[in-house]
């Protein structure tokens, strides 16, 4: 706005006066508006505000004092500047007029040049008020637009779950933080900033210092503004604990400046997903000691110490003695439990530098590492021996068990983990084929002895497939009649390239490797098919006695198995007999008994073989359903000679007769043996002064050409 073409409003209740000031304004170009008392000033004010008013002081109604006072009481018109006119313009009358809000005063007759210039010097200063005005307010909708913008941006910032840090490159500070930076590192935002300030000191995480920092920014400058690498580290919070974070930088120009942008990203989960997947791969789950892997990997580690060193390292390979047992009387949860106790006991028998481990099942292992390994293998293994003979308290249950420990040494033994392990797992198994709690240190030939084992077994389930197993029978002998009471079937072994195995050899080896149920059922079923041959042709029923092994009775189901067998073959039930050692009647009990009751409601018969040598309780000879006892070859070897085993064998003769149980005397070979059994009531005989077990043609040659009755026997009557 020009001053020229200003609009002034004349109020004034004399006409003459209005249109003389009207007259004097006229020359400068303004526009002109006239009131003609304070009232219709007011109303045309309000209409359209005037840029300045030349305002009479005495009128009727409302004078000029109180216009001016209405008009500057009101924002909207309080800035249009007032030039009071009077006729008098004593000092109380100007002082009135400045009271009232007027900027300036002029007095009747008014001075041309005088009105021009007051009127202009007002209309100025309001256009630069004005215009001040109208800056502010431009200023202010800026700063709010950009407080607006600042707050959407912080909005936009915060809600992402990142942390991000804006430092400037210059000055290494933090333009700007988001909520999250502020949350994750547990400060305020005034408080974040403040710290990365070049005063604060540590000015971006996970950086050192400030050349750090300014190296850091020149590099992604420097690579158009992209850092392509993520960056993982920890980064202190205020409470003084680490958040690990993985950062992404970027840099931005501003101008003259440029902006680093760190985005950091809390990994804590991630962290600890991390450690728990470690800890599955590498830690055992039930005894949280490192697993067979991690355990290989300490062993490798250890080795190469050792190699540099000029250190041992000796390896331990622990096996529980027995463990089967307590899985398979008290249960496996028992069986869990104790092996995390032995394993924190086991942990207790060695230093912080060694490593226990466990290898699988019942199986756990030791590295030592010292300038002397074998002695410190000794120390440690019968530590474990000590600390196994105090009882675990398992459900209620006190249990005592041992181990059989195995030792190899590098670099004596071997020279690779994988062989030290091996090793010291043969060295244990011969620790536990010397009668268990003990330890051996490996010698070569252990291993030989290992590999012929293994190489047994191997033939062993190729034998199952190839059809090599064979049975042999031994006749058992009536001493009242001299005929032949019954057989027992002997398995044997015509293992290609080596002949007729002996059981001794091979049957152990199909108990441990889980063979013997498989090997049992297919005795069963040769068995019977057999004696269904017999009945068929002229030798007629012949009863066999089958042994049974302790493995039969606890995997699958034996009862079901033999019946199907006697069906499949119709074979009467009685002319099956099943032989049980001691050992096998007294592992799970229950249901051994329950097994045995439903074979002999079937018929089959019952007998016990080797009595004397295991428990001999006569509560289990109450429980079972026993038809015959045999009475083991170590009493009748020496019955004729040793009178305690003559009283043992009596005391047995006159046990079983009085429990209604028939009694057979097995290894025979002297006719004094068969004297003395003979006058002492033995009802039954069996061994070598008879027969030996006789493969199926020459046995059929026996029970054919002797009709069943054996002369030698009547000979000696």
């Amino acid at each position: 706005m020009t001053t020229s073409a200003a609009t002034i409003l004349i109020v004034d209740d004399h006409p003459a006066n209005r249109r003389l000031l009207e007259v004097l304004l006229a020359p400068e170009g303004y526009t002109t508006v006239c009131a003609s008392n304070g009232q219709e000033a007011l109303d045309m004010v309000a209409r359209q505000a005037p840029d300045l008013i030349l305002l009479d002081v005495m009128m009727p109604g409302l004078d000029g004092h109180a216009v001016a006072r209405r008009l500057k009481s009101e924002a909207s018109t309080s800035s249009i500047p007032i030039i009071m006119v009077t006729a008098t313009l004593d000092r109380s009358a100007r002082l009135a007029s400045l009271d009232a809000g007027a900027e300036d005063s002029l007095t009747l007759p008014v001075d041309r040049a005088e009105l021009w210039l007051r009127v202009r010097n007002l209309l100025r200063l309001k256009a630069f008020t004005d215009f001040l005005r109208n800056h502010g307010a431009i200023l202010e909708q800026q700063v709010q637009a950009r407080t607006a913008d600042l707050q959407r941006f912080r909005t936009a910032m915060d809600a992402t779950a990142d942390a991000i840090f804006l430092i400037d490159r210059e000055t290494l500070q933090f333009v700007e933080v988001n909520g999250t930076a502020c949350s994750m590192l547990g400060y305020t935002r005034e408080e974040l900033i403040q710290r990365g300030s070049a005063e604060g000191g540590s000015v971006e995480p996970g950086v050192a210092s400030a050349a750090e920092v300014r190296r850091l920014a020149d590099g992604i400058m420097t690579g158009h503004g992209q850092d392509n690498h993520l960056t993982e580290f920890d980064i202190p919070r205020k409470d003084g604990l680490m958040v690990p974070v993985e950062v992404n930088r970027m840099a931005h120009r501003f101008g003259s400046s440029w902006i680093v942008v760190a985005v950091a990203r809390d990994i804590t989960e991630r962290k600890n997903s991390e450690g728990r997947l470690h800890r599955m791969a590498h830690y055992d789950a039930l005894t949280s000691l490192p697993n067979r892997t991690l355990f290989y990997d300490v062993l490798r580690s250890s080795i190469a110490q050792a190699g540099t060193t000029g250190a041992q390292v000796a390896v331990l390979f622990i096996d529980l003695d027995n463990f089967k047992n307590v899985n398979d009387t008290l249960g496996h949860a028992a069986g869990d439990e104790l092996l995390a106790r032995f394993s924190d006991r086991l942990v207790g028998c060695v230093t912080g530098e060694d490593t226990v481990g466990r290898l699988g099942g019942d199986e756990l292992g030791v590295i030592l590492l010292s300038d002397d390994a074998p002695s410190r293998a000794v120390v440690v293994a019968d530590r474990i021996r000590d600390v196994l003979r105090r009882p675990f308290t398992l459900g209620g249950r006190s249990v005592v068990t041992a181990a059989s420990i195995g030792i190899t040494i590098f670099p004596d033994d071997a020279t690779t983990a994988e062989e030290l392990l091996q090793y010291a797992d043969t060295a244990m198994y011969q620790a536990k084929q010397n009668g268990r709690d003990t330890y051996r240190f490996f010698r070569a030939q252990m291993n030989a002895d290992a590999l012929a084992r293994l190489e047994l077994e191997i033939a062993l389930r190729s034998a199952i497939d190839n059809d090599e197993f064979v049975l042999h029978y031994q006749p058992k002998i009536r001493l009242d009649t001299g005929r032949v009471a019954g057989l027992e079937a002997l398995l044997r072994w015509q293992r290609p390239g080596h002949g007729l195995v002996s059981p001794a050899e091979f049957i152990p080896v199909l108990e441990e490797c889980g063979l013997i149920v498989r090997v049992g059922n297919w005795v069963l079923d040769a068995v019977c098919r057999q004696v269904r041959l017999w009945r068929d042709g002229e030798i007629g029923d012949m009863p066999v006695a089958v042994n049974v092994a302790q493995r039969q009775f606890i995997e699958g189901d034996l009862q079901a198995e033999i019946v199907s067998i006697l069906a499949d073959n119709g074979v009467p039930a009685h002319l099956l007999e099943l032989e049980l050692t001691e050992g096998s009647l007294m592992a799970n009990t229950a249901h051994t008994v329950s097994v045995l009751q439903g074979l002999r409601r079937h018929g089959v018969q019952i007998s016990v073989d080797d009595f004397g040598t295991g428990y001999s309780s006569l509560a289990y000879l109450r429980r079972f359903p026993i038809d015959k006892l045999k009475i083991d070859i170590a009493f009748i070897r020496d019955i004729t000679t040793h009178p305690e085993d003559a009283a043992i064998t009596l005391a047995i003769i006159g046990l079983a007769h009085s429990l209604k149980l028939q009694v057979i005397a097995e290894g025979v070979e002297t006719a004094e043996q068969l004297d003395f059994l003979r006058a002492h009531g033995c009802d039954q005989i069996q061994g070598y002064y008879f027969s030996r077990p006789l493969a199926l043609p020459a046995l059929n040659v026996l029970l054919r050409e002797s009709g069943g009755l054996l002369n030698m026997l009547s000979r000696t009557a």
